[in-house]
């Protein structure tokens, strides 16, 4: 039986989607613009890519989504959960409350339930205090009803997870089993603030995650599809639909991570930087081992400080719609605004008045894209000006991105790449790979699914090589709990950073571990 897979990615401007063949070459590819609530124009260019095909819909037997759901909704303050804060870390950290680093208005949507109780975990693993239990059954009756959602954050829980996981198991008896509980060890790092936030922002997406997941479903059932669905998260992989409802937050970011991904398999290259342009921005990124470096940074989100796995991005505001003006003065401002998708009406090459990037390139001579002779007139000297700086602003923003002075190979991708030339500064070759406009949704599409776990582990309870193996094991779990061929996997990255401050010799020891898709069987869905 023929073996497809659907890969979709939503891009601020554009939501691409295209169809693999078994040997992950591309049958078909679309792109489709991107919708204000985001769905339908998934839908749109779902339906659209299979009616370029001629293949029986049952062949299509995985699909994979890149979305940015999740980050709009934390973004735009809209379809929250309602949450309940429990810290477990009393009276050790009164003294700072729970959501800092959080914006106001944000708070306002979190913070109605907030509760701090007694216990939680010195460093070394060794209790503070013991759980207040009795608290924790009088906070679930407190909220029963009141919220759907339970963020449990607790000191050093990534050294020892025990207290979450006893007021998880108290939560899910009062408030029954099938109520939302995001726990921080499994979601940030050990700074407690940061991993704090980064869990009540998943527990806030959760009914988003799971409302995009039922729609995409529904989608593709309707077509007649009943593929396998899998979610692209922000490293680069891939995770199934109970995983992605539980850590929704994952998915924050995974569109430039599918486009780094689709232009290691388009290219061969596992180690360059990446130019995703798209109609609004443009991201660069790091190829290592073809996945993308990891940020060392806590990261904010919708304003919002956290500490969980994020890639390590530059981001500016330069695009295929990028909006030109030239002030009074002569001086050129380019964006950071865009028409967006709004680009084939309001396009001076498409019979608009708004002169973007693409006007320039075109008039240039630079690209053949709507009606040249719409653009002929233009100042040519003035267009180079304006060209010259488009170039220099991504050859700044590659600078900030290396560290190393020595040129990398730089790989183009993204429907606006054509902005860019084939020489860039700090560029040692530039490619532009076959499919470049839809790598994204071939990234999405291509990946794999991994686990990852990170961990403060004492080195003299078992030794060195003991431990990292109890390590790799924990995330080959994780890998098979998101989706992963259990006979397939491979340790993609792996760290270990001794801790001299804390007695035991201590480790905190970071690993993923990352497989092909498992098998799906004849009839499989979700």
């Amino acid at each position: 039986m023929a073996n497809y897979r659907i890969g979709i990615d939503v891009g601020g401007t554009h939501t691409d989607a295209v169809i693999l063949d078994a040997n992950y070459q591309v049958v078909t590819e679309t792109k489709s613009p991107t919708t204000e609530d985001v769905s339908t124009g998934i839908y749109q260019a779902m339906r659209k890519v299979i009616s370029h095909v001629n293949i029986p819909l049952e062949d299509i037997r995985y699909a994979m989504l890149g979305t940015t759901h999740c980050t709009n909704a934390i973004v735009e303050r809209k379809r929250l959960n309602s949450v309940a804060v429990i810290r477990i870390g009393a009276p050790a950290t009164l003294a700072v409350k729970p959501l800092i680093g959080v914006p106001d208005d944000l708070k306002d949507h979190l913070g109605k339930f907030v509760y701090l109780v007694r216990g939680g975990n010195e460093f070394d693993g060794r209790e503070i205090t013991s759980l207040d239990e009795d608290e924790i059954y009088k906070i679930a009756h407190e909220v029963k009803g009141l919220v759907d959602s339970v963020a449990i954050t607790s000191v050093f829980s990534p050294v020892s997870p025990k207290h979450e996981e006893r007021a998880a198991e108290i939560i899910k008896e009062v408030l029954g089993e099938e109520i939302a509980v995001s726990l921080s060890s499994e979601i940030g790092s050990v700074g407690l603030l940061e991993r704090e936030n980064a869990t009540i922002l998943n527990a806030a997406v959760v009914n988003v995650a799971k409302a995009t997941a039922d729609g995409f479903v529904n989608a593709l059932n309707e077509e007649g599809i009943h593929a396998k669905v899998f979610f692209g998260q922000n490293d680069g992989t891939l995770m199934s639909i109970d995983y992605a409802v539980k850590y929704p937050i994952f998915t924050v970011a995974c569109g430039p991570t599918n486009s780094l991904r689709g232009a290691s398999y388009l290219t061969g290259y596992s180690d360059a930087l990446v130019i995703d342009v798209g109609g609004t921005t443009t991201d660069i990124g790091i190829l290592v081992n073809s996945f993308p470096r990891e940020s060392s940074l806590s990261v904010e989100i919708g304003g919002a400080r956290t500490n969980f796995r994020m890639p390590d991005l530059v981001s500016i505001g330069l695009g295929g719609g990028t909006i030109v003006r030239i002030q009074d003065n002569g001086e050129i401002k380019i964006g950071p605004d865009s028409v967006g998708y709004q680009l084939p009406e309001k396009g001076m090459v498409f019979g608009g008045d708004t002169l973007t990037t693409t006007d320039v390139i075109v008039a240039l001579g630079k690209a053949e894209i709507g009606d040249p002779t719409l653009v002929k007139d233009l100042d040519k000297e003035l267009l180079k000006k304006i060209y010259a700086q488009m170039v220099e602003q991504v050859e700044v923003a590659i600078d900030k991105i290396k560290t190393s002075a020595e040129p990398m190979p730089v790989i183009l991708v993204g429907g606006g790449s054509i902005l860019l030339p084939d020489q860039l500064e700090g560029a040692s070759t530039v490619l532009r790979p076959e499919n470049f406009g839809v790598a994204n949704a071939i990234g999405a599409a291509i990946a794999q699914v991994s686990g990852q776990i990170e961990k403060v582990f004492s080195l003299d309870e078992m030794g060195r090589e003991k431990t990292l193996q109890l390590a790799k094991d924990m995330a080959f779990e994780e890998a098979v709990k998101a989706g992963a061929d259990p006979d397939q996997l491979n340790i993609v990255d792996i760290e270990d950073v001794p801790l001299a401050y804390l007695p035991g010799n201590a480790t905190r020891i970071r690993i993923k571990a990352a497989g092909n898709l498992a098998e799906v069987l004849d009839g499989a869905g979700v």
